[in-house]
C-alpha cells in the first residue's frame, strides 16, 4: 500500500518534538487523579506492579501499532482504515476509522468542562482564595451553579483552540515543549513535599510495596483500564500523531521514552496524592479512593490542612493545568486532522467548528448538574453518559478494530518493516505477541467488565 505522504502536511520538527507532544497527550487527568486513586482501590503496590508489567508489554505494543499505522499511510484515522479496508470483502473494517475519529469528537466537549473546572480551582489558589477552595460545598456548589462552569469550560476550550489554529509545530509541539518540563518539575516538587510531611510514611509504604493478598482478577482490569486510557489508545490520537512523525524517527526508541515519562507522571502523581491523603486522614486508604471528588474536595483539603498549602496548590493546580491542557490539545487536533483530510476543509474552519461543537455538548454536560440535573440516562448524568459511551464502549471497540485491521488485511510484518526501517526494534516478539494475541484478549475483557460495571452486573 503506498502512503500518501501529502507535502502540504503538517509534521512534528524531530524525535523530541514528537515525543513531548505524544507525551503531553498521554499526561492528562487520567494520571493525576485517576492513576492514584485506583492504586488505592487496588491494593498499592500489588497495582503499581501489575501496571507496570502490562505498561511495558500490551500498552507498548498498542502505542507502536497505531503509531507505525498512522506514520505508513500518512492520514488520520478514518483515511488510514480506508487505505487498507478498501475491498467489498473487507470494507465493514472502514467502520473503525470513523469511530476512532468520533470518539475524539464526544470526549472534547466534557474534557474541556472539566479543564474549566481546573482553571478556576488555579485561579482560586493564584488570587489567595485557597481557603474558599477547600469549604465543604465549595466544588457542589461551583458546579451546580448553571452557567458560571461555562465560562471556565470556554476558557479552558479557547486555550486550546489558539493553539491548534497555530499548526502543527508552531501549536502542538511549541506548546508540549514549553508545557511538559515545566508539569514534570511542579510535579517533583508537589511530590517532594507531599512525602516530607509528618505520617507520609504509611503512604509510601502502601504505595510501593506489594501485597499479593490483594491480588484479584480486577486488580488486572483496573491496571488494563488505566493503562488504556492514559495512553491514549483507541481514540484516533496515536494515528494522527504518528501521522505527522517524519520518516528518520525511532518508532521504538520514541515509545520507550513516551511511555517512561506518561509512567514517571503518574508515579509522581501517586507520590504527591497518597502519601498527603495518608497523613491527613490518619492512614486511612480508603480516603485515597475518592473518585473525582479526589481532586476537588480531598487535595485542597489536604493543601489547607498543610503548612505552604496554599503555594502548594498553587504549584499543583498550574500543573494539572498543564497537563490538561496537552491532552485536549491532542483530542482537538485529531477531530481537526480528521474534518481537513476528509472534507478538506482549512485548519482554521475545521478548528472552528470544533469550537462550536464542543460548546454546543459541554454546556448540557455542565447543566447536567445543575438545572438540567433531572436527566438521567440509565442511572448517569448526561458527563457521565458521555464519558461512558467513548471510554468504556467505543474506545475498546476502536482498539479491537485495529487489532482486527493489523491482524486481517494490514499484515503485522507490514507494520515490523515501517518500524524497522528506522529502529533496531528489540522488542519484535513481544510486539508481535501482544498484537497478535494478548491485546484481543484484555482489550474484550476491559470492555467486558466496564460494560458490566457501568450497568451494576458486577461490582470493580
Amino acid at each position: 500500500m503506498a502512503s500518501n505522504s501529502g507535502d502540504s502536511r503538517g509534521l512534528f520538527s524531530g524525535n523530541l518534538g514528537y515525543i513531548l507532544a505524544v507525551a503531553g497527550s498521554a499526561v492528562g487527568l487520567g494520571n493525576i487523579w485517576r492513576f492514584p486513586y485506583l492504586t488505592a482501590k487496588y491494593g498499592g503496590g500489588i497495582f503499581l506492579l501489575i501496571y507496570f508489567l502490562l505498561l511495558f508489554t500490551f500498552g507498548y505494543a498498542l502505542i507502536m501499532a497505531e503509531t507505525s499505522l498512522g506514520r505508513k499511510t500518512r492520514l488520520s484515522p478514518v483515511g488510514a482504515y480506508r487505505a487498507f479496508a478498501g475491498s467489498k470483502e473487507h470494507s465493514f473494517l472502514k467502520i473503525g476509522g470513523w469511530l476512532n475519529a468520533i470518539v475524539p469528537m464526544i470526549i472534547l466537549p466534557y474534557y474541556c468542562l472539566i479543564g474549566g473546572w481546573i482553571v478556576k480551582y488555579m485561579f482560586e489558589y493564584l488570587t489567595g482564595g485557597s481557603t474558599s477552595a477547600a469549604a465543604d460545598g465549595f466544588f457542589v456548589g461551583f458546579i451546580t451553579s448553571n452557567f458560571v462552569p461555562v465560562f471556565w469550560h470556554l476558557l479552558f476550550l479557547g486555550c486550546t483552540a489558539l493553539i491548534i489554529l497555530k499548526g502543527v509545530q508552531k501549536g502542538v509541539e511549541r506548546a508540549s515543549v514549553v508545557m511538559m518540563p515545566i508539569l514534570l518539575v511542579l510535579a517533583v516538587i508537589v511530590a517532594v513535599y507531599s512525602m516530607t510531611r509528618p505520617g507520609a510514611g504509611a503512604g509510601i509504604a502502601y504505595y510501593l510495596i506489594p501485597d499479593f493478598s490483594k491480588f484479584s482478577l480486577m486488580t488486572v482490569v483496573a491496571a488494563c483500564g488505566q493503562l488504556f486510557f492514559s495512553l491514549s489508545v483507541g481514540m484516533g490520537i496515536l494515528i494522527t500523531y504518528g501521522s505527522y512523525m517524519k520518516k528518520d524517527v525511532d518508532v521504538e526508541k520514541a515509545t520507550v521514552r513516551i511511555g517512561l515519562m506518561d509512567t514517571t507522571v503518574a508515579l509522581l502523581a501517586g507520590f504527591m496524592i497518597i502519601p498527603a491523603v495518608f497523613a491527613f486522614s490518619g492512614g486511612d486508604a480508603a480516603a485515597v479512593n475518592a473518585g473525582p471528588g479526589l481532586m476537588f474536595i480531598t487535595i485542597p483539603k489536604v493543601f489547607e490542612s498543610m503548612g505552604m498549602g496554599s503555594f502548594i496548590g498553587a504549584a499543583f493546580f498550574v500543573m494539572v493545568f498543564f497537563a490538561a491542557l496537552t491532552s485536549s490539545i491532542s483530542i482537538l487536533e485529531t477531530c481537526v486532522s480528521t474534518l481537513t483530510d476528509e472534507l478538506k476543509w482549512s485548519r482554521k474552519r475545521a478548528t472552528l467548528f470544533m469550537f462550536f461543537e464542543a460548546i454546543a455538548l459541554g454546556v448540557p454536560c455542565s447543566l447536567g448538574f445543575g438545572a438540567w440535573d433531572f436527566i438521567s440516562i440509565a442511572g448517569l448524568s448526561i458527563l457521565d453518559m458521555m464519558d461512558f459511551l467513548a471510554s468504556s464502549i467505543l474506545c475498546p471497540l476502536c482498539a479491537l478494530l485495529t487489532c482486527l485491521l493489523i491482524g486481517r488485511l494490514v499484515g503485522i510484518q507490514k507494520l515490523i518493516d515501517e518500524i524497522k526501517s528506522t529502529s533496531a526494534f528489540r522488542g519484535e516478539v513481544v510486539f508481535r505477541f501482544c498484537v497478535t494475541y494478548l491485546a484481543p484478549v484484555i482489550l474484550t475483557l476491559v470492555f467486558v467488565s466496564s460494560v458490566a460495571a457501568t450497568l451494576g452486573f458486577i461490582k470493580i
